[in-house]
């Protein structure tokens, strides 16, 4: 099994050596569905099959000088217990293959997002969301579509290829010489419709993902477009994409246009009542079985004329499933070790010659550092400089190239990532809110273990309280997507209260309050005193009345650090530092008169 950062406990495990063995697995999960599908509808073809014989025997009955109507209505009340019996079994066979896409759907929904959320940052840096969206949408739909209709359909039309022949073969062995030519002539051409059919439905899919990945960039951009005067250029890029969408979608229809067993079929149901005339002239067959003969030659119409449907659903759902695959099978860079250190996080931070890149050249060069439990720790560069990457290895967003990061002296990598993640919070400048109410988006990083209370009270904390109830249903507004029906300053003091909840036992801030005004600084700067209380923080600001509470400042220059040290003794030594601030009003306030 390929590493993961989250996982579930007794989850299902799935085959991932290829998409056939892949959609076997899901399906022998669902023993019970599958098991009542291929039964019944095995039974509903034996009997639809097994009333042709008797159609002939009536004939054959008819046709005598002094028929027995005794006989006649025994038959027919045979015929018609077949047709309703044999009904039951395909309604069941119908629902139970509907049943088992619908559960196989749902599984492998359920495997695709469990293995999302178990992939690392630097995996989902290199997705593009609309593609994403369209494998975990489009394409699971195209795989309960591959079950019903279409390998369902197939299964109908097998069984109703092999069991008519086999009853043939049963009314007279030499009618068996048209059936079976054309049986091995249809599997030949079908053999080669599918192998045809295969590279165009991939590229079908593939085409889909990217006109979807196209969409998703320009609607998420759109300010960016708009701003920009750009609509005529990404009208032009979608349509494109389309174009080549459609283009598979042609191709695949001048495939299906040249199929030939229906031609093969028409052929062969001429030659097949040539020949049992033939047999019938000579008094082989009777005319009963002539009737019966043809009863069940003309059952091959179904296989032959559903398959060019049938296949091309089977051909996109396994199109549709290897692509699934290639997003579950990529590896992740970090896993949860789900064994690991598992505590109370005292706060204890240390960064012993650290060196990471993210497959290029190292952004952070030989980094070491301390921070003691409840320090504060400021990190002050120019851009470029790594800040934020430093920040991202404390918590294994992302794990060293080289080095150690050790939090209350044990290496990130020994820890179980839940446990550290669970006690570390971020605040970054780009807020991240999701399409839920304030309080859901509040109370996000501990669910349903938080009280309305303490939400309320961490909103206050964080001064977003008086905010929070001038909207018209208070706590219980709805949130924009990413929050963008909130002002910046809004957004960032709910990411303050959401980490007030959480309690947290260090803590990251990077450039937090970027978005805060001016009329409501002060308000912002005592929610986040508060909030460093009694905490480990991580501090990347520019902000000189934040950098002054620090107990120490790391100075970056291009991924290494050339001085740490206080704020004094920064400007006293540290050219780059003094350069740094240069730009800034160098009349700091002091931080006593901020209050605690």
């Amino acid at each position: 099994m390929s590493r993961q950062e989250f996982t579930i406990s007794g989850a299902k495990q799935y085959h991932h050596a290829g998409p056939v063995r892949w959609i076997a697995s899901h399906m022998l999960h669902n023993k019970r569905p599958l098991f009542f599908w291929i039964i019944y509808s095995i039974g509903a073809t034996i009997l639809l099959s097994a009333s042709r014989p008797f159609i002939g025997q009536a004939f054959d009955e008819v046709t005598r000088p002094h028929p027995d109507v005794s006989h006649l209505a025994r038959i027919a009340l045979i015929i018609l217990g077949l047709a309703l019996v044999g009904g039951v079994c395909d309604i069941t066979a119908r629902f139970s293959a509907e049943f088992l896409a619908d559960r196989m759907s749902r599984d492998a929904r359920d495997e695709l997002y469990l293995n999302l959320l178990g992939k690392s940052q630097t995996f989902h840096n290199r997705q593009r969301v609309g593609d994403i969206m369209a494998r975990a949408n489009d394409d699971i739909s195209l795989l309960g579509q591959m079950v019903n209709p279409g390998l369902d359909l197939i299964l109908d039309s097998t069984l109703g290829l092999v069991i008519p022949i086999i009853f043939i073969g049963f009314i007279n062995p030499q009618l068996l010489i048209a059936p079976l030519i054309f049986t091995v002539l249809y599997a030949l051409a079908l053999r080669g419709y599918t192998r045809e059919l295969d590279p165009i439905t991939t590229a079908q899919r593939n085409n889909f993902g990217l006109l979807n990945a196209g969409l998703a960039e320009t609607i998420t951009g759109i300010d960016v477009v708009k701003s920009t005067a750009q609509e005529q250029q990404e009208r032009e890029k979608y349509a494109r994409n389309a174009r080549a969408y459609r283009a598979a979608y042609v191709r695949n229809g001048q495939i299906q246009a040249r199929y030939l067993p229906p031609l093969l079929l028409a052929i062969t149901l001429v030659a097949a009542f040539a020949h049992a005339v033939f047999l019938m002239s000579q008094h082989v067959i009777s005319l009963g079985d002539l009737v019966a003969f043809m009863g069940l030659m003309s059952m091959l119409r179904f296989p032959t004329f559903i398959s060019i449907f049938s296949f091309s659903l089977v051909q996109l759902g396994i199109a549709a499933s290897g692509r699934i695959l290639s997003i579950m099978r990529e590896e992740t860079e970090l896993d949860e070790n789900a064994g690991g250190h598992r505590g109370v996080i005292k706060g204890e931070i240390a960064f012993e010659h650290v060196t990471f890149g993210y497959g290029g050249e190292p952004i952070l060069r030989d980094v070491s550092f301390t921070a003691s439990p409840g320090q504060t720790v400021a990190i002050v560069g120019q851009t470029g400089s790594g800040k934020s990457t430093l920040t991202k290895l404390v918590n294994r967003t992302y794990d060293v190239t080289a080095g150690r990061v050790l939090v209350d002296g044990i290496d990130t990598r020994d820890w179980a990532l839940e446990s550290l993640r669970s006690q570390i919070s971020t605040i970054e400048q780009d807020i991240f809110l999701f399409s839920r109410t304030i309080a859901e988006n509040i109370a996000f990083s501990r669910g349903q273990q938080v009280s309305r209370e303490e939400i309320e009270r961490a909103a206050k904390d964080a001064q977003a309280h008086e905010f929070i109830m001038g909207f018209k249903d208070g706590y219980d507004t709805l949130v924009g997507e990413r929050g963008v029906t909130l002002s910046g300053g809004q957004r960032q003091r709910l990411a303050i209260a959401r980490a007030l909840v959480t309690d947290p036992r260090i803590l990251i801030l990077d450039d937090s309050t970027s978005a805060i005004d001016s009329a409501t600084e002060d308000e912002i700067q005592r929610a986040i005193r508060r909030l460093l209380e009694g905490r480990t923080t991580l501090l990347i600001t520019h902000r000189l009345s934040q950098i002054r509470w620090a107990d120490k400042i790391l100075v970056l220059q291009q991924g290494r650090v050339i001085d740490q040290g206080t704020h004094e003794e920064l400007l006293g030594r540290c050219a780059l530092y003094r350069r740094i601030f240069a730009h800034y009003d160098t009349v700091l306030p002091d931080p006593a008169a901020i209050g605690e």
